[in-house]
Formats: structure tokens, sequence, C-alpha cells
């Protein structure tokens, strides 16, 4: 179908973002076993709480499992605009790809080195991707309305 090849960068980031999610619990939960943190006994709060608590390393995973809600939402939205009106071909799917791949690196560096300038840049990267997405959808919808 026409416009639909954004699309699967949009299923990758959607799983990858499933695969953080494991491995912040495959991670999270031994580390708060050995802190002797009683999550039954738990109210309130938030994962910044453990901060104090757990290991930075394990916590690193879990940044990144919420930074992978942040800027990405706009992604989805825009890929998912931009197959909707057939424009998710081409330099817009070329786009995707270096956006979920780019996010992909961001996380990997942050779950593991964290090294705050290579996130950096990996983030501006991923960014000006975004950047160019959000500017085609806004070309084509209010071109295709003039």
């Amino acid at each position: 179908m026409i416009g639909m090849d954004i699309l699967q960068p949009l299923a990758v980031l959607a799983g990858w973002t499933m695969l953080m999610w494991l491995w912040m619990y495959v991670t999270r939960i031994p580390a708060m076993n050995a802190a002797k943190i009683d999550a039954k006994t738990m109210t309130g709060g938030t994962g910044k709480d453990l901060d104090a608590v757990l290991p930075g390393k394990v916590q690193w995973i879990a940044h990144n499992y919420n930074h992978l809600h942040e800027a990405p939402t706009v992604f989805y939205a825009v890929a998912l605009a931009l197959a909707l009106i057939g424009q998710g071909d081409g330099l817009n799917a070329t786009l995707g790809w270096a956006y979920v791949g780019l996010r992909i690196a961001h996380s990997l560096v942050q779950a593991t080195v964290n090294k705050v300038m290579l996130r950096f840049l990996l983030f501006a990267l991923s960014s000006f991707a975004l950047m160019g997405l959000t500017l085609h959808l806004v070309i084509a919808v209010f071109h295709s309305a003039a």
C-alpha cells in the first residue's frame, strides 16, 4: 500500500520499547531484592525515588525506558499521519529508519556506558530526523489544503 513503508520503523521502535521494558524489569527486580526493598509494602512514589537506592546501571535502563515515551510519541503521531496521507514512503521512510536507528543506539548507550555527550549527539541527530519528518508532514498537510 502506498505510503505505508514508514510503519516498519514505527513497529520496530514500538517493539524496541517493549524490549527495554523487559530489560528494565529483568535488572530492576533483582536489584530491588538485593536492596531489601519490599515492593508489596510500598505506597506512592515513582521510579525516580529508586535513584538513591538502586545502582546507577540499573536505573539507566529505567530512565531510558521513560525517555522512549517522550519524543518518540511525536514520531508515532507523525509517522501515522504520513502513512495516512500516503506520504510514508521514500525519503520519509528513510528518515523514519534513521530516527529509529538513532533512538536504539541512544538506548544502548544510555543503558550501558551512559556517556552524556555521546547520548546527546545521538539524541540531537534523532531530533533532526524527527524535525525533517515533521516538516514534511506540515508541508504535505498544508499544501494539500491549499
